[in-house]
């Protein structure tokens, strides 16, 4: 494999990698520790990620439970849960703080597919903006001869397509993930 396929591979597992860590965060059925751990709260001035303050875990199946190394912080973490809008009511006990996860609504499942559809698109435009660049690296790599050129090309489109795919395919899964009761 040549160096332009590698390249455009690299950058192109780089942009699934975003588009699965963007997805992760969208709400399912279930509760899921990676719906909260990236709000951040204000820890002693610094703004710090909720999985960086304590341990965050799921309960019954329908509840997620956050466990902080410094209890001194729960009602800063309730208020910073509560204020994300994401549908979650955070209560403190004193020791912990706790969510109920809804079950999510047929409007909402819509909602959050359209949602999963727009970062597809995303996905979609990153991956071709990089199959762009590295055509235009081809373009100007004057050591290359035309029938070389030509052949990097397809193979850079053809790397193009299937992590074009492999995205449709995680969206496809995330949205029936959604939709299931």
């Amino acid at each position: 494999m040549s160096k332009f396929t590698e390249l455009a591979k690299s950058r192109m597992d780089k942009v699934i990698s975003n588009f699965e860590s963007n997805l992760s965060v969208i709400r399912t059925g279930r509760p899921n520790p990676n719906m909260i751990s990236g709000i951040e709260i204000d820890y002693y001035g610094a703004p710090t990620p909720l999985s960086q303050m304590g341990q965050i875990t799921v309960v019954e199946g329908t509840q997620l439970v956050v466990k902080l190394f410094d209890p001194s912080q729960l009602r800063a973490v309730e208020k910073a849960i509560n204020a994300a809008n994401l549908g979650l009511n955070a209560q403190n006990d004193g020791v912990v703080v706790r969510m109920l996860v809804p079950a999510l609504t047929e409007a909402t499942r819509k909602d959050l597919t359209k949602d999963v559809n727009k970062l597809l698109e995303e996905a979609k435009v990153a991956i071709r903006n990089e199959r762009r660049d590295v055509n235009d690296l081809v373009k100007k790599d004057e050591e290359l001869r035309e029938d070389d050129q030509k052949r990097e090309l397809e193979n850079v489109q053809k790397a193009t397509d299937d992590f074009i795919k492999h995205a449709e395919a995680i969206a496809t899964a995330k949205n029936e993930e959604i939709m299931s009761i």
